[in-house]
């Protein structure tokens, strides 16, 4: 774990906002669960999110953001989103439509902006987690800055 000065969208994304951030690095690997890297990072894991890519019965695309831990609950995505149905993309559809992979998919710097939802627990929380663009790399960031640069809401969905 470290401070890393390759630049992702994320990071590039981060810098022209001007948002205050910090970078941990961790040696990538793509059989880490949530929990690991929480671990790894020496942090609740209830603070790191990870990012699901859905598409609802429109076709149009949702992002969600949920703690590490937890499940995003279809049904109530479905809700806040105000679809009657989501569904999770194929990871192979994932790069293509994010410019992310799997495991490295972050809410920042997408190739479109989607819709996107974090869970309401994130604002327990001054600073949450989110990857920062790859695989091996997550960002610590103040939720408000997080729901500025994304216009990211807050609902129950796990």
């Amino acid at each position: 774990m470290g401070k890393d000065k390759d630049k992702t969208n994320v990071i590039r994304v981060l810098d022209s906002k001007k948002v205050s951030y910090e970078t941990y690095t961790y040696e990538p690997d793509s059989t880490l669960t949530g929990e690991e890297i929480a671990n790894i990072l020496n942090e609740d894991a209830s603070r790191v999110f990870k990012t699901l890519v859905t598409q609802g019965k429109t076709g149009n695309h949702y992002v969600f953001v949920v703690p590490v831990t937890q499940e995003l609950d279809l049904k109530k995505a479905a809700k806040a989103t105000g679809e009657k149905s989501i569904a999770m993309i194929k990871q192979k559809d994932l790069l293509g439509l994010t410019g992310y992979v799997h495991g490295g998919c972050s809410p920042i710097g997408m190739k479109k902006l989607f819709p996107t939802f974090i869970h309401e627990t994130a604002a327990e929380y001054d600073k949450v987690f989110v990857s920062a663009g790859r695989v091996g790399m997550q960002v610590e960031l103040p939720l408000e800055a997080l729901k500025n640069i994304v216009n990211i809401k807050l609902a129950d969905i796990v």
